[in-house]
């Protein structure tokens, strides 16, 4: 057994940050992993913010993370990469998609995007993966495939087979849906 694993998954509604959290929790339940997962919906449906927390390991008591404890962070846009980032363990891994979306006060005007995220994130993350997930998810077939594309790209800093994450996927993603996502895990897992 592992020691226990913290991960966030953070994007904004719609990105499919939720089916996520059940591919790697069915992964890691097939591993014989305990497994705990919350979601925090912020305005979700309209585009808010996303948060879902899941830990695994022998024993697992609570789904939280707190402030600098989690393993990896799968940010699935960059301003909730900059967002979360206080909440990565110091020598954490951030895997960042380079996607903006704007958040409403940046859509009415009354505020701007932040510029040069992930030059920010790399200047105070050790451990930064930054993927173009979205032009990927696009190759894949499908924009909504973002999510498996940087499930992908996670799966190679776990302990976890190719094998066993496509088991999950296969077990998790509607059968219609299926070849977009398997090619869509495998350019994320080919992500250097």
């Amino acid at each position: 057994m592992a020691k226990q694993t913290s991960v966030m998954i953070v994007g904004v509604g719609g990105q499919g940050t939720l089916l996520a959290s059940r591919i790697l929790g069915n992964v890691v339940l097939a591993r014989g992993y305990d497994v705990k997962m919350s979601e925090v919906h912020g305005m979700a449906q309209r585009g808010g913010s996303v948060v879902t927390y899941v830990k695994y390991g022998e024993k697992i008591y609570s789904p939280i993370v707190p402030k600098g404890e989690a393993d990896i962070i799968l940010a699935f846009e960059e301003l909730e990469a900059l967002r979360w980032l206080p909440f990565l363990r110091k020598d954490g891994k951030m895997i960042a998609n380079t996607q903006q979306i704007d958040p409403m006060p940046v859509i009415i005007g009354s505020q701007e995007y932040p510029e040069k995220i992930i030059e920010r994130l790399g200047d105070v993350c050790s451990n930064l993966v930054a993927v173009d997930a979205l032009k990927l998810a696009m190759e894949a077939g499908n924009v909504k495939a973002v999510n498996v594309v940087l499930l992908g790209v996670m799966a190679k800093y776990t302990d976890i087979d190719e094998e066993e994450w496509m088991a999950a996927i296969e077990k998790t993603v509607p059968p219609k849906f299926l070849d977009i996502n398997r090619k869509a895990f495998a350019l994320g897992y080919a992500i250097k």
